[in-house]
């Protein structure tokens, strides 16, 4: 039996690694949302990682613009969170999954970011969550896993998928922007790849290091949200191409985040299916969600 703790257990992609580790035979899941773990408290952090086998750090700020006028805050939930818990997981003995982001690159490549490219986070975001890294590797250098994701959607949570399904009820026609590069990952293909990740790490099958949790192939926003309507029975007609400086943000986004899949091999495990399969099957399972009544 080995046992899991899942931090940032109430988020969208929380919620599915409870889920899927749920479901594994011979594993024993405990589940933390905020409200249950604050991961910048050393001694609940220390506290919550005693006894379990493998942590995955799920818990993140995720406003990315937000974290550009409060990037202190932020960077003390992504960068000095992961410190801690790598630090209590030395302590107790426990592999680390730490899941990380695109941002941490500059978004100005030709070619998908290889897991030892040179990193260069252009948003406050993206600074935080490399101090996650750089701590996690330091500290747990045999047993610390870096996971990086990107553009990840799903049923438990706000996205641009179920953004681009709710405003196609409410408007004629969408603007979305057409010179944003990147792999739509679905937050469930992504648990069940961590929770392989996991189960290697644990056999040592999978070396410690740097891994790109992402779908593979690559689109635009634009090209996403035509597939969100094409796979949904809709006309893609009715989303049009546009540019990013029509919509100005306080945090400026990478203009491509196509990540390379190169570091599975080291675990023996191919790269993640491509994202229009992932989003063909996870859309019946998001339309399931938002019909089902929420939880008493």
């Amino acid at each position: 039996m080995s046992r899991w703790l899942v931090t940032g257990a109430g988020g969208m992609l929380g919620r599915d690694l409870v889920d899927v580790l749920g479901a594994v035979p011979g594993v024993s899941v405990t589940g933390l949302p905020r409200s249950g773990l604050d991961i910048t408290d050393a001694a609940a952090a220390g506290e919550a990682v005693a006894g379990h086998d493998v942590v995955v750090n799920a818990a993140s700020w995720t406003d990315v613009d937000g974290a550009e006028s409060a990037e202190a805050e932020a960077s003390r939930v992504n960068g000095e969170g992961p410190r801690l818990l790598a630090a209590a997981c030395a302590r107790h003995g426990a592999v680390l999954l730490q899941v990380s982001t695109d941002y941490v690159f500059p978004g100005d490549a030709d070619r998908p970011y290889a897991e030892d490219a040179p990193t260069g986070p252009v948003n406050a975001y993206g600074r935080g969550k490399l101090a996650g890294e750089l701590a996690v590797r330091r500290l747990l250098p045999e047993r610390g896993f870096v996971v990086r994701t990107a553009w990840l959607y799903g049923a438990h949570g706000r996205n641009f998928v179920s953004t681009m399904l709710t405003l196609a009820g409410r408007r004629e026609t969408l603007d979305v922007v057409d010179d944003q590069v990147g792999q739509p990952t679905w937050t469930r293909a992504l648990a069940v790849r961590l929770a392989a990740l996991g189960e290697a790490a644990l056999t040592g099958d999978a070396p410690a290091g740097v891994y790109h949790g992402t779908a593979s192939g690559q689109v635009t926003w634009y090209g996403l949200a035509q597939a969100v309507f094409a796979l949904s029975g809709l006309d893609p007609l009715r989303v049009r191409p546009t540019t990013s400086d029509r919509y100005v943000r306080p945090a400026p986004r990478p203009s491509y985040s196509v990540l390379g899949h190169d570091g599975w091999e080291r675990a023996g495990m191919k790269p993640m299916d491509g994202w229009h399969a992932e989003l063909a099957a996870a859309l019946p399972v998001m339309a399931a969600a938002a019909a089902s009544p929420p939880p008493a």
